[in-house]
């Protein structure tokens, strides 16, 4: 945009912002919700084309599936948020280098009650 600087617009969501706003409000609503709906419970005043459009790619992507509700369809999420979660993690794991320093990298970065949860899933002596 002219006159900014740096070429980003103040208002532009980072990429897949959008995408997980929309995932955590289907999340939330455990049940089947038309575009519209989404669209109300975003409350950020986003045209109901974007929100169709971000839909319609995480259909694509098979993170949500859809159901013909009269005219509209209805998006649910194929998966829990923390399944989702979970596998978005060990992709970022897959993709470094250094798998063990990747991992030593991320516990500390975890504050100290998730790392005693995690502590705890593995086990004693871990």
């Amino acid at each position: 945009m002219a006159g900014d600087g740096d070429g980003e617009h103040p208002d532009r969501r980072a990429s897949g912002a959008l995408e997980a706003e929309v995932m955590a409000v289907l999340w939330s609503a455990g049940e089947p919700m038309t575009a519209g709906a989404v669209q109300d419970a975003l409350a950020t005043g986003l045209a109901y084309k974007t929100v169709l459009t971000v839909l319609g790619r995480l259909h694509a992507k098979g993170m949500l599936e859809r159901e013909r509700i009269g005219r509209a369809h209805a998006y649910h999420p194929c998966q829990e948020a923390a399944q989702a979660s979970a596998e978005q993690m060990k992709t970022a794991l897959d993709r470094g280098h250094d798998r063990t320093a990747v991992l030593q990298r991320f516990v500390e970065t975890l504050d100290p009650a998730d790392e005693a949860a995690l502590r705890s899933l593995l086990g004693p002596g871990e």
